[in-house]
């Protein structure tokens, strides 16, 4: 098997190599970034060797085995494993996805692990998603209402009405969507990004909602929405096949239409 090199001149470093096991026969090279801003030194790719006769069919599975078993340092987000919450996001052979759900048999060669694109790094495969999550609450992500609720039932909704809003209350705020939108990369200080306007699309189509006008007028900015050039990598990023894409496409016309 040929030995990874990095590109010359390359800020990252070539890292440490983890052999396998002697004996193990059906070995995958996980190639893994691996950085510690508080260390000063430049990010580095560790090589792993795994076993994966005793490995798990998924990227999170190896990335547990290697810090159980080969490097406890290793640092990344994990809880579920079910493809629900959201933690293990990261880029996996090039794509944005979650590692519980990523099969390793389904990835060619090495299989090379880096946090999400264009993020700060907090410490290896962590992005810190403060700005993110700061923006996913700007567009208020709750149900705002003017009127009573009914003194002795819930505020009811017909089913079709339900189904406007089942598909993008799905969204698990990985944040693969974002991460991997250019205009969110070079603008993500004043673009909200796929994620937050999928969710503010969410509230818009809420018929119980009664703040329509206002959650557009916050929204009908240059950068905020208009940011968006529908380059369709959040919706081929989302790995809850969700459409952030159209929900953007949907707001311009909500507000276009306000307009006329």
């Amino acid at each position: 098997m040929a030995q990874f090199r990095l590109p010359p001149n390359s800020r990252v470093r070539q890292g440490k190599v983890h052999k396998a096991p002697a004996g193990a026969s059906n070995i995958r090279r996980f190639v893994v970034y691996r950085y510690d801003p508080a260390s000063g030194r430049n990010p580095a790719l560790d090589t792993f060797e795994v076993d994966m006769d005793s490995c798990g069919p998924m990227v999170l599975d190896a990335l547990l085995k290697i810090k159980n078993e080969i490097d406890s340092t290793l640092t990344f987000r994990r809880s579920c494993r079910e493809g629900i919450c959201g933690s293990c996001a990261m880029n996996i052979d090039g794509v944005n996805t979650l590692a519980c759900t990523q099969a390793i048999e389904d990835i060619d060669g090495d299989v090379r692990i880096y946090p999400l694109p264009h993020m700060p790094v907090v410490k290896d495969l962590v992005p810190d998603l403060t700005n993110f999550y700061a923006q996913y609450a700007s567009i208020k992500p709750w149900l705002q209402t003017r009127t009573p609720a009914p003194p002795d039932r819930e505020r009811l909704q017909s089913k079709a009405e339900q189904e406007l809003i089942d598909t993008p209350s799905a969204c698990i705020l990985c944040a693969c969507c974002s991460t991997s939108c250019p205009s969110y990369w070079w603008n993500s200080d004043r673009y909200l990004g796929p994620a937050a306007l999928l969710a503010a699309y969410r509230w818009l189509v809420d018929t119980r909602d009664e703040a329509t006008g206002e959650r557009l007028d916050e929204l009908e900015d240059p950068f905020r929405l208009y940011r968006c050039h529908t380059i369709m990598n959040c919706t081929n990023a989302c790995p809850k096949d969700l459409n952030p894409a159209r929900a953007i496409a949907e707001i311009k016309q909500m507000l276009a239409m306000r307009r006329l």
